[in-house]
């Protein structure tokens, strides 16, 4: 299934459906905390951006391209994780960057760690809180991230069992997106950034996803908007951020100063339909690319 490019005029139906919920004749389900990670690296075209493409008998974003991440479990709540076990920016720290409660913002960065890793084979641990694991792909690492999909293993037991920290410094804040009200399936998801460690590389270990690839965030943004690739307008829009830097040394950096700011997406008018809002910091960046593909076409037409 193809999704339209922001800003894409939305069916009646779905107005019809949103406006319902607009008005309060229809109560929105209560959204879960997920979070996300834009795993990137240093590529000829600027940054590249690590994504899986969904299986499409998912009952969530089937068959779009995503970045590593999934829902917060219980247990990423656990306290344990804190103090030796945990390096980089102290929870209270997190919390200001997140915008949420200590512990919660604990639970977000662990939950963001322990999905990478799950669906990427990539860590952002060390044996100290100066050093990385170099390599994730043998035998025994495979046995623990399996049962870490399968939570019959808690993240503090897999980190305390190899004598790790979680790396907390290695990640950065992006954004921060709820799924818009009238959706049946929603998610409070905060986007993290983060490098690929020196040594690890991804693998195509998800079971939810059928295939994985690295592309520069310029050619996402081109195979998306040809109709090649399917993304969720966030994806998309963050996608369009992660171009918008010339290496992954800047939007690291970028990623470094940011707070997240929940952004849920409404109706508003776009000529005599209706869209969805995005973010006002990303609507120049979307006028732009939209008037360079407007151009580019023009003068393939002449």
């Amino acid at each position: 299934m193809r999704i339209p490019v922001p800003p894409s005029p939305l069916p009646d139906e779905v107005v019809a459906v949103a406006q319902e919920y607009a008005s309060g004749a229809r109560t929105p389900v209560e959204p879960r905390d997920a979070a996300t990670v834009v795993l990137m690296r240093d590529g000829g075209a600027g940054p590249e951006v690590y994504l899986l493409l969904r299986q499409t008998t998912m009952a969530f974003a089937a068959g779009m391209a995503v970045f590593p991440g999934g829902g917060v479990d219980a247990r990423d709540f656990d306290a344990d994780l804190g103090g030796a076990r945990w390096a980089g920016p102290s929870a209270e720290e997190w919390g200001t960057r997140l915008g949420v409660e200590p512990d919660r913002a604990r639970a977000l960065v662990c939950a963001a760690v322990r999905e990478t890793f799950e669906e990427s084979g990539v860590l952002l641990a060390g044996a100290t809180p100066d050093e990385v694991v170099a390599d994730t792909t043998g035998e025994d690492w495979e046995v623990d991230r399996e049962a870490l999909v399968a939570r019959d293993l808690a993240f503090t037991d897999f980190l305390g069992r190899r004598g790790l920290v979680l790396r907390s410094d290695l990640l950065g804040v992006w954004d921060a997106w709820v799924t818009p009200r009238f959706e049946p399936r929603r998610y409070r998801t905060w986007f993290f950034a983060a490098a690929v460690p020196q040594g690890q590389r991804t693998r195509d270990v998800s079971t939810e996803s059928s295939s994985v690839t690295w592309k520069p965030a310029t050619a996402v943004l081109d195979e998306v908007e040809a109709g090649r690739l399917a993304m969720m307008p966030p994806t998309y829009l963050n996608c369009l951020d992660v171009a918008g830097h010339a290496d992954l040394s800047a939007a690291l950096t970028s990623a470094a100063g940011r707070r997240a700011e929940m952004f849920e997406p409404r109706l508003e008018p776009l000529g005599e339909a209706w869209t969805l809002t995005m973010p006002e910091r990303m609507r120049a960046p979307v006028a732009a690319r939209r008037a360079a593909r407007d151009a580019s076409a023009a003068r393939d037409d002449a």
